[in-house]
């Protein structure tokens, strides 16, 4: 008997491409204002390429988002006589921007039949702020890999999301997109495993998932045939 849900957010509730896109666009354009000689030294494609530059050199703080983030802007804006201030005020722009996402059309509606039937527990490798998105009233409880300090698929961010929950890792299932890190890492930590496959891929890794959805509204009727007929062969469609 599933009691509770851990739940992903990026491409899960929403699609994060964009998102992310549109948060670039709008830094650039406040650098271009604030710090123009910063925007022409560093248009997007450089700083993407001076993120991705930073995470490798920074191999710690692969689960933390906000402080690789910060890193880049810190880079950029050193050798300009800009200092931690300014970091602060460049990353709120692009952190505001980060939160305003748009959700799947099926997701609110599933979202709030979920929390009235389910405690939920949101379980991130993102930093997304879901008080500031406006859904923090249906989730008791956050956990994200930079609170944890590790990140999806490791068994202990799983483990940390069961423990908010008070359950055993048994009775939750968690929802999300990546067959790696969520299908896979939920099912290693003892969690019933959905995969929410809404482009209708191919299942890509050996052992499959126990719960397969194509939208989060098929959720809850998935979840009761698992009750019925448990784990079987291919997982529950």
């Amino acid at each position: 008997m599933i009691r509770a849900l851990t739940l992903d957010l990026d491409d899960t509730l929403w699609p994060i491409e964009p998102v992310v896109l549109r948060a670039e666009a709008e830094l650039d354009a406040w650098l271009a204002q604030h710090c123009p000689e910063v925007a022409a030294a560093w248009p997007i494609e450089a700083m993407r390429a001076l993120r991705t530059r930073v995470h490798a050199d920074n191999p710690e703080l692969a689960h933390d988002f906000t402080a690789l983030r910060k890193l880049s802007l810190a880079h950029v804006f050193e050798p300009f006589g800009h200092g931690e201030e300014l970091v602060e005020r460049a990353f709120e722009v692009f952190y505001a921007a980060r939160n305003r996402v748009e959700l799947y059309p099926d997701a609110g509606p599933a979202l709030q039949r979920l929390a009235g039937r389910f405690p939920i527990a949101s379980l991130s490798n993102g930093n997304a702020d879901l008080h500031r998105i406006g859904l923090g009233e249906y989730f008791v409880a956050t956990v994200t890999a930079r609170t944890v300090g590790v990140g999806k698929p490791h068994p202990r961010i799983f483990e940390r999301a069961v423990a908010c929950l008070g359950l055993p890792a048994a009775q939750v299932a968690h929802v999300g997109d990546d067959p790696l890190l969520d299908v896979q890492g939920a099912q290693r930590a003892g969690l019933v495993a959905v995969w929410l496959n809404r482009s209708g891929a191919a299942w890509p890794l050996q052992r499959p998932p126990d719960i397969e959805i194509a939208e989060l509204g098929a959720l809850e009727p998935a979840l009761e045939r698992y009750a019925v007929h448990g784990a079987i062969a291919g997982g529950i469609r």
